[in-house]
């Protein structure tokens, strides 16, 4: 049965308006899967409040719009792209940059770095490497409850690809940068796929960015395989402007003895919706899930987290935090299934939240479904105000108000980012929050457009 509504319609016919298009530039095996994602998301349409996983959120803000356009590179759109870099002295990484959604193509289409890494362009992974691609792509992504899901595997034409070879240990990080640039409002998409074989280690960067001030929407997906006695890190920074809607779903799958942690940090953005999901699919893996969000004005951010114990004496620890102010709204539904051949699962899960204003509302809904006898799980979740008591002991050694407040805050938040290993973006993180703590980081740091 297919979803008729008006929003809907109009994603389905922005597909057949560009679906020549996109084949043209697009691998053969890429274009195999989009008309049956298409398929299921007109039977599914865009989440509404009743699909319990979207109930906090209502979409209709960004996807009840005229995107006239569905965005198809040109050689010259990347020259932004290459110019960019990164403003955090230090940071030592292997750097990639997208351009709404498209890796560049001016300096090579695949990296190789050393120990036969690769890293670049899905697409053109696609066409390098067809058996690695076919044997990953569209088996970790799950789309049962959420028709975005689809409809990215119908639209998107790249993203960034990641390959680990056995038993390699990449040092630096792999920084990513989400350009997100148009002199028009804006829909695109990205898919991303990251493969660690067993025994190796990486850590990715993803840093989004907006630089123009139209109004965007993005619906990004990433699949991570995680290889038996893998270790990967990804942290995700989110520093976009009030015009800005950005959709992230990330499908992390781990094998035995895996260990795997993700972090979210959205500092800025008009709407925010993360979700997260780790499948611990092999006996001992090991997951952490992190997220720390700050909100002002009328901005949304929701955080969904969905962690599957499917393999005995495995462990997952979720932990996101909160602070909202002004007529700001936020949501955290973090659920935990734990399968009945999963004994000794080890699960905790811990959402904590400040409001700064009466007008600011947060939504949280923390679950648990145990199957299996023998487990160690808890959950909880706070929203509250600061805390009088301890605002009074800084108080009375002196320190005023309003810097005492900021000290609260910022050790409130700190819990999120000093799971970070990596130095120098953990301190500028530690900068960029108390700047946004302080109501001076009121826009995208690395752009200087003006934006409400």
């Amino acid at each position: 049965m297919e979803v008729k509504s008006e929003i809907s319609t109009k994603y389905s016919d922005l597909y057949l308006e560009n679906i020549g298009k996109i084949t043209d530039i697009s691998t053969p095996f890429l274009n195999s899967f989009r008309e049956e994602a298409m398929q299921k998301f007109r039977s599914m349409g865009i989440p509404t409040r009743k699909n319990e996983t979207y109930k906090y959120t209502n979409l209709d803000i960004f996807f009840n719009h005229d995107y006239r356009n569905y965005f198809i590179p040109v050689p010259s759109d990347f020259t932004k792209a290459e110019e960019f870099s990164c403003d955090i002295a230090d940071l030592d990484t292997h750097g990639l940059v997208l351009l709404n959604g498209f890796y560049p193509t001016l300096n090579g289409k695949l990296k190789q770095l050393p120990s036969g890494v690769w890293i670049g362009s899905l697409n053109e992974a696609a066409r390098k490497f067809p058996e690695l691609v076919e044997k990953h792509y569209g088996k970790y992504a799950n789309g049962d409850s959420d028709g975005l899901v689809h409809l990215n595997t119908a639209m998107a034409s790249d993203g960034v690809f990641v390959y680990v070879p056995k038993g390699v240990v990449l040092s630096k990080p792999v920084q990513v940068v989400n350009l997100v640039h148009s002199d028009v409002d804006m829909f695109n998409q990205q898919r991303n796929l990251f493969i660690l074989e067993p025994n190796s280690e990486i850590s990715i960067i993803i840093c989004d960015h907006t630089m123009t001030p139209q109004k965007f929407l993005t619906n990004a997906v990433t699949e991570v395989f995680v290889g038996e006695n893998s270790h990967f890190d990804i942290i995700r920074v989110q520093n976009e402007h009030n015009n800005a809607c950005k959709i992230t779903h990330t499908f992390i799958h781990q094998e035995k003895n895996s260990n795997a942690s993700s972090n979210n940090v959205t500092l800025h953005g008009g709407l925010i919706r993360n979700s997260t999901h780790h499948l611990l699919e092999g006996e001992g893996a090991e997951c952490l899930s992190l997220g720390l969000y700050l909100a002002d004005k009328f901005q949304h951010i929701d955080n969904y987290v969905n962690v599957i114990h499917n393999a005995p004496n495995c462990s997952s620890n979720q932990l996101f935090k909160g602070v909202l102010d002004d007529m700001a709204t936020g949501a955290f539904n973090g659920r935990i299934l734990v399968q009945p051949d999963a004994q000794g699962t080890v699960a905790y899960q811990k959402n904590n939240n400040i409001l700064l204003t009466d007008d600011a509302k947060m939504d949280t809904k923390p679950q648990l479904e145990i199957y299996a006898d023998d487990v160690k799980c808890s959950h909880g979740a706070t929203v509250g105000q600061i805390d009088e008591n301890s605002l009074f002991y800084l108080q009375s050694r002196g320190i005023n108000k309003r810097e005492a407040q900021l000290m609260l805050m910022f050790g409130f938040a700190h819990e999120v980012i000093q799971n970070i290993r990596i130095e120098p973006l953990r301190e500028r993180l530690d900068n960029l929050v108390m700047q946004r703590l302080k109501g001076e980081l009121t826009r995208c740091a690395s752009c200087m457009v003006k934006c409400g």
